[in-house]
């Protein structure tokens, strides 16, 4: 981004020229960058995703009551219709970075404008679905503190012109958060796409084998025998039985499978101070996460996976992971499966100075066994030099880290057993994240816990 006597991040330098692929500008006031609208491919793929929703809407008993004829006719005039609305919208939409802001204007009737402050970016992800692919697109998607959503996605936009603003967007984002001079480079115009330090590729048959070592493939075979002896006891075979049949089976299956669509050619890169993510097979991924946004970091051991000692990380982001129901749209993929020693290379690229198996957790007194009988030998908590850990879970071992600059409160909460037995939860909360929780702690202890974390976080956000 041009600085000092360069020109200003809102003026016309900064718009991508006219030959820009998808490029479409719209006049603005004068000395205001002009709106882009995004790519005249748009409608089209908008249109085609309106027309799965509508097979998917008018269901199998719909086909069976009115016939193919029919059928074919209502979902092309409900597809026409829905891409005239999407050709519409396309039109009256269109996006700009005006300061440090980036606006979206959209609406026919009812017109909205929406200001992103950029120094609240969180994170950034290029997607590409399988229809994007084909037609050379891309979308955007950001994410800032305290959205529960993705606050402007921009779909469509052509591949360069999507990692193009990207970049220039992170740039912006950076020199807002912490008065970093602009290289040299952006000056000239677009930033390129850096190339990043490689720090760990998924090796595809260990993903596969990972989602064959899950309770839904286990309990695959179980359903095809069951749906096999449905159809030999009822000697039915009519269309609409063999569709509803298939549907509950993809049901089945249809976490371990999209995973494996997801996180294909998983690959994890480092961008000075953020992190980059590539991933996805029919839809493909670019997210970057700044590194200082970063609250939490997750590992989990599935039972099944321990037998190969592999395990699984996962970020929260302020504002964000926690918000999207979806986990499929979480910018938190860390490692999707891996071993130890690469867990440990990670986790120390992202906490540095942090070992992931010298981390000092202790369990909670005997007397918790009252109240977890069975999982109480898998609780532990502790105080390492730059983070708070918490382990826990039974067949499901899971351990969060929390960096004591990223704990926004302290809480020692007590419930009824909990008083009798003289035990006391200790949360962590963290920005728009779950945190972390030390469970069935010592009452004592707990307060003394509580007031060490209130400690640390003060002096590790505490300017040096």
């Amino acid at each position: 981004m041009p600085v000092g006597n360069g020109p200003a991040p809102g003026s016309p330098a900064h718009a991508p020229p006219p030959g820009t692929p998808g490029y479409a500008p719209v006049p603005g006031p004068a000395g205001e960058e002009p709106r882009q609208r995004l790519h005249p491919l748009s409608p089209v793929l908008h249109g085609a995703k309106s027309l799965v929703v509508v097979i998917a809407g008018l269901s199998w008993s719909t086909l069976s009551r009115v016939g193919f004829g029919v059928f074919a006719v209502m979902v092309v005039v409900l597809a026409l219709g829905a891409t005239v609305l999407a050709v519409i919208s396309w039109w009256n939409t269109g996006y700009h970075i005006v300061g440090r802001e980036l606006r979206v204007h959209e609406g026919l009737l009812w017109r909205r404008t929406r200001a992103i402050p950029l120094e609240r970016l969180q994170a950034v992800e290029v997607v590409r679905p399988l229809l994007a692919q084909l037609t050379g697109l891309a979308e955007l998607r950001l994410e800032v503190v305290g959205g529960g959503k993705t606050e402007a996605p921009l779909a469509y936009l052509g591949v360069a012109e999507a990692a193009a603003l990207r970049q220039r967007l992170l740039a912006v984002a950076g020199r807002a958060a912490g008065g970093e001079v602009a290289p040299a480079a952006e000056r000239a115009g677009v930033p390129p796409e850096p190339a990043g330090r490689p720090l760990h590729a998924v090796r595809n048959t260990d993903l596969l084998v990972s989602q064959l070592l899950t309770p839904q493939a286990f309990l695959l075979p179980f359903g095809l025998v069951f749906v096999a002896a449905q159809f030999l006891s009822e000697g039915s075979w009519s269309f609409i039985a063999v569709a509803s049949t298939l549907t509950a089976m993809a049901g089945v299956i249809l976490q371990p499978v999209r995973r494996v669509l997801d996180d294909w050619s998983f690959r994890l890169d480092r961008e000075e101070d953020r992190l980059r993510v590539r991933n996805g097979l029919l839809e493909t991924r670019v997210q970057t996460v700044p590194l200082d946004r970063v609250q939490t970091v997750g590992v989990t051991w599935p039972l099944l996976w321990r037998m190969k000692g592999w395990l699984r990380l996962r970020l929260e982001v302020a504002g964000y992971s926690g918000g999207e129901q979806d986990d499929r749209n979480r910018p938190d993929r860390l490692l999707p499966v891996g071993d130890l020693r690469t867990g440990e290379e990670i986790v120390a690229e992202v906490l540095p100075g942090v070992r992931l198996t010298a981390l000092p957790l202790t369990p909670p007194p005997a007397r918790a066994r009252w109240l977890r009988p069975l999982s109480v030998r898998a609780l532990g908590a502790g105080l390492g030099e730059r983070v708070f850990a918490v382990r826990s879970g039974l067949l499901t071992r899971q351990l969060a880290i929390v960096p004591y600059a990223r704990i926004q409160s302290v809480r020692v909460v007590q419930g009824p057993a909990q008083r009798r037995l003289r035990l006391a939860t200790v949360h962590a909360d963290t920005a728009g994240g779950s945190g972390a929780a030390a469970h069935d702690r010592d009452l004592t202890e707990a307060w003394a816990l509580a007031a060490e974390l209130i400690a640390r976080a003060h002096a590790a956000r505490r300017p040096r």
